[in-house]
């Protein structure tokens, strides 16, 4: 892999439309409170790149920071209520940084609050989708975070890395551009090794990345570069490329937009997951899974076949129909996720059994498959 400067421009000089992360440990000065000076600066870039042209989403992390700072609490609590209290109140402060900052600059933004069951279910995901892209059309800056006044393990997203690749999909932005305290992913641990080499350029998918990333966050934030490396595997699925860089570098947004290559960039394959199917991929909790034989494993992996229910071995948890399941292969490797045509205590009856049988053993027949090759897409191949 190569690891030194390209002669080539950033990923981000293409890009139209951009989600922009940024990080607690910058938003909140790690952990001391918001650097209003810090927001400033990208307000001032976001007004510029607007000016270029660009469509600007920013996912920020610091309001449970934020909230700590305000209630005098040194050391990130545990307790879900205390978390959920800690950002109910620096969720405050945080929205009144933005809008103070934009509106010094003539520009509208608007918080919206997520979580992982927003994005799982299909009204509210298309509901989301219109309203970003409404704001967006209007030159409003969306600033998403996720609403941990609520969440609870069940809904949540779990950290704002995946939070903004979940959002570069939903709206099928060009890019998404993570901004950290670090300068990029290195080749290892640079605190531990000093041959440890910045990776300037590399696939998004490229399974190497994953053990150079690993390590825990910070404990003013709750990703770490492992998160980021993930966030760009989820992003590359929809086309986006990802680049991961210091928020501490001067006009970062700017340079980069300029075709500056600064930081780790992390880039797509070819090609884009149709909306449905990506939206399928995005899932983070799955209602339930089925377990298939060797035979229609391969038949799926190979491609435009459906999931009948003669191929199907065993079935877990609780769905409804039209719920989004895994498919899991002889190994219980999740290979493909599908909208299932049945709910679960109807596929326990139908597994096994051949297509001609279903009627009779359940009463009806909804559809002669139990997934249909439409609504199916691969995880793994």
């Amino acid at each position: 892999m190569k690891t030194e400067q390209l002669d080539k421009l950033s990923v981000i000089a293409a890009a139209r439309r951009l989600v922009v992360k940024v990080g607690s440990s910058l938003v909140t000065d790690d952990g001391r409170g918001i650097d209003h000076a810090a927001v400033a600066r990208w307000a001032d870039q976001i007004t510029a790149l607007h000016g270029l042209g660009k469509e600007i989403i920013l996912v920020s992390s610091g309001a449970i920071a934020e909230g700590m700072k305000r209630l005098g609490w040194a050391k990130r609590p545990r307790e879900i209520p205390e978390l959920q209290a800690a950002a109910a109140v620096g969720q405050m402060g945080l929205a009144q940084a933005y809008e103070a900052a934009f509106s010094a600059r003539g520009r509208h933004c608007a918080q919206i609050l997520l979580t992982h069951a927003d994005l799982a279910n299909r009204r509210r995901y298309l509901n989301a989708r219109s309203t970003l892209l409404t704001l967006l059309a209007h030159g409003v800056v969306p600033v998403i975070n996720e609403n941990d006044t609520v969440v609870t393990d069940e809904i949540k997203v779990g950290d704002n890395d995946t939070l903004g690749a979940l959002v570069t999909n939903l709206v099928e932005a060009d890019a998404l551009v993570i901004l950290t305290d670090q300068p990029g992913l290195y080749s290892a641990d640079p605190r531990k090794d000093p041959a440890a080499e910045l990776i300037v350029d590399a696939q998004a998918d490229d399974p190497s990345l994953v053990a150079m990333a690993g390590g825990a966050g910070s404990s003013i934030g709750k990703g770490g570069m492992l998160t980021k490396v993930l966030a760009a595997r989820r992003a590359a699925q929809s086309g986006a490329h990802t680049v991961i860089a210091s928020g501490r570098e001067a006009d970062v947004l700017l340079r980069l937009a300029a075709g500056e290559v600064i930081g780790s960039q992390l880039r797509a394959g070819a090609g884009k997951l149709a909306a449905r199917k990506q939206w399928m991929v995005d899932h983070l909790q799955i209602g339930g899974r089925v377990q298939v034989d060797a035979g229609a494993a391969q038949r799926l992996r190979e491609g435009g076949a459906s999931l009948l229910p003669v191929g199907v071995v065993d079935v877990v948890g609780e769905f409804e129909r039209g719920d989004v399941i895994a498919v899991l292969d002889a190994q219980g490797r999740e290979i493909a996720r599908g909208l299932t045509n049945y709910a679960a205590a109807e596929a326990r009856l139908i597994r096994r059994a051949p297509t001609t049988q279903i009627a009779s053993i359940l009463g009806f027949m909804e559809e002669p498959e139990l997934i249909h090759r439409d609504n199916l897409v691969l995880t793994q191949p």
